[in-house]
């Protein structure tokens, strides 16, 4: 009975002993693993869905841990980098925001225009959700002379960024020329009302991408029906020459 409870204590001891140098030789691979990979740093990504163009937050933004070893030169691993950027492209959440992405949002198409951001206030409204690289009519209606006046003040402005989509859309930046930025900025902190309407017309870049995507699908959709035409065309015209091969005659190609 000792010596049973004798074996029982050392099989127990070294199985001790052996857990404790597994234990310890996989938490030096794992040392060694991280010193090969440099440890861990944070990168940005996108904390949700970001439209094309937009001026991104700081509530757009979350950070994500990844190997020092795969970190490049086009990671970003500071927020100053990011903020007062736009994204040239559209992000879904989790995507990874790489220098290549961003443009100032300050890098005009002309050096001698300006971008005014007009944001959704009590006087300032937006008919629809606006888009970057739509196009918008700018009406206000101020007093003038003692008596109350509607006009349009601005017509065919391009918009540079939008900020926010669906029920979160705050408002745009619009490229102006410097002498309408000032008149613009006057409108905002004077007019009593403004109202920015979206160009419906057919050259918005929405439009636009709607019809070459339905123009690329029925342009798929009749070679697929070329192609099946040819294939039934074929396959009658072979069946006709066994039929013909059988009786003993000459094929008789038949006209679809």
């Amino acid at each position: 009975m000792l010596e049973a409870k004798r074996r029982a204590a050392i099989f127990l001891l070294l199985a001790f002993i052996l857990a404790a140098v597994a234990g310890y030789l996989v938490l030096e691979k794992v040392k060694q693993l991280n010193a090969d990979l440099g440890g861990m740093v944070e990168i940005y990504v996108s904390n949700g869905d970001i439209p094309a163009r937009t001026l991104l937050q700081p509530n757009q933004l979350t950070k994500m841990e990844i190997p020092q070893k795969f970190l490049t030169s086009s990671h970003i691993t500071d927020e100053k980098d990011i903020l007062g950027q736009v994204s040239v492209v559209p992000l879904d959440e989790g995507d990874i925001i790489t220098q290549n992405m961003l443009k100032s949002y300050s890098n005009l198409q002309n050096e001698n225009n300006r971008l005014v951001a007009l944001y959704r206030t009590d006087n300032i409204q937006f008919d629809q959700e606006i888009a970057a690289l739509d196009r918008v009519d700018i009406i206000v209606s101020f007093e003038k002379g003692g008596e109350k006046s509607t006009e349009l003040f601005m017509k065919d402005v391009a918009v540079a960024f939008a900020q926010g989509t669906g029920e979160n859309f705050a408002g745009i930046g619009v490229e102006i020329s410097s002498e309408d930025a000032t008149k613009l900025i006057h409108m905002e902190n004077y007019a009593e009302y403004i109202r920015v309407l979206r160009q419906m017309l057919g050259t918005t870049w929405r439009v636009q991408m709607r019809k070459h995507q339905q123009s690329r699908l029925n342009h798929k959709r009749k070679l697929s029906l070329i192609r099946n035409r040819l294939l039934k065309h074929l396959q009658l015209q072979m069946l006709n020459l066994q039929q013909e091969i059988r009786k003993g005659g000459s094929p008789v190609w038949r006209q679809s």
